[in-house]
């Protein structure tokens, strides 16, 4: 019997771990779904819902965004996990189950964060009070924000203007731990001195953001050595597994009779971003 949840949302796979309200949780047995169950995260903060899951018996977690310092706590707790995925619940699951689960192509969208987002876990620097110490972070970020809880409106562009994410549309800030190696670098670094109220214009190069794009993250596989290929198209998004067996997305780039190839490099590799950033409040 195995166990798997998935952060949900009217049917949906909502796409932010560390806000869920809801899970749906499936119990499988052969390949195949026996029943499932809508439970409640109990008004448990995103620090919290890895321990949460562990005591209801989760073996996998299928989840849109989810941040660093969730995915470690999951990792601890023996939890697999399914990051990037969006769509209908139900469907993700059956995918899953058939070795292919496939996004619609659309990645968490909060680029602020290392991908994915969702999921603001992560550690303070400072005493039993919470009160940071002011040192530096992960990547040799420092500032006074450092190891703070933040939370931030942005808005992100590339250089033609044009926009590919902003959480003031979704009418919520989002909410990280300064240097704790949630974000990108440049995202860290420059909120990192920040004062509430200030807004901030940057421009971070791929060093500062998703690095430069990889050609060995390019790759062919046999049509034949995989089930279900027949089925992909170019440019949709799917799942493969590693050679440790934990899912990765690739987005699908070429396709013919005998090959399909893959790319496995994060969709902003190798692009320079514009970020406004708001510090709406540290604390």
């Amino acid at each position: 019997m195995k166990r798997i949840a998935v952060t949900y949302e009217n049917g949906e796979i909502f796409q932010h771990f560390g806000h869920t309200e809801q899970f749906k949780v499936y119990e499988v047995e052969d390949g195949n779904i026996i029943k499932s169950e809508i439970i409640g995260s109990d008004g448990n903060g995103h620090g919290a819902l890895a321990g949460l899951l562990d005591d209801k018996g989760i073996d996998v977690l299928i989840c849109g965004g989810i941040g660093g310092g969730a995915q470690a706590a999951l990792q601890d707790h023996g939890i697999e996990l399914c990051a990037g995925a969006s769509g209908d619940a139900d469907e993700a699951v059956k995918a899953y189950l058939r070795g292919e689960l496939v996004d619609t192509g659309a990645n968490c969208s909060h680029h602020g964060e290392g991908h994915s987002c969702g999921d603001h876990e992560g550690h303070s620097c400072g005493d039993n009070e919470g009160h940071c110490c002011g040192g530096s972070g992960r990547n040799g970020i420092t500032g006074k924000n450092v190891g703070k809880t933040c939370r931030t409106h942005y808005r992100g562009t590339f250089n033609d203007g044009t926009q590919f994410d902003s959480s003031y549309d979704r009418g919520e800030p989002l909410e990280f731990v300064c240097g704790a190696g949630m974000m990108i670098k440049g995202f860290d670094a420059a909120v990192a001195n920040m004062e509430v109220g200030e807004i901030l214009d940057v421009h971070l190069m791929p060093s500062e953001a998703y690095g430069e794009a990889d050609p060995s993250a390019i790759f062919k596989v046999p049509v034949a050595m995989m089930p279900g290929a027949e089925n992909v198209s170019v440019g949709q998004q799917v799942y493969l597994q590693s050679r440790n067996g934990q899912p990765f997305p690739v987005k699908v780039v070429a396709k013919d009779e005998e090959t399909v190839t893959f790319d496995a490099n994060h969709e902003m590799a190798g692009k320079e971003l514009n970020f406004r950033i708001e510090l709406v409040e540290v604390r």
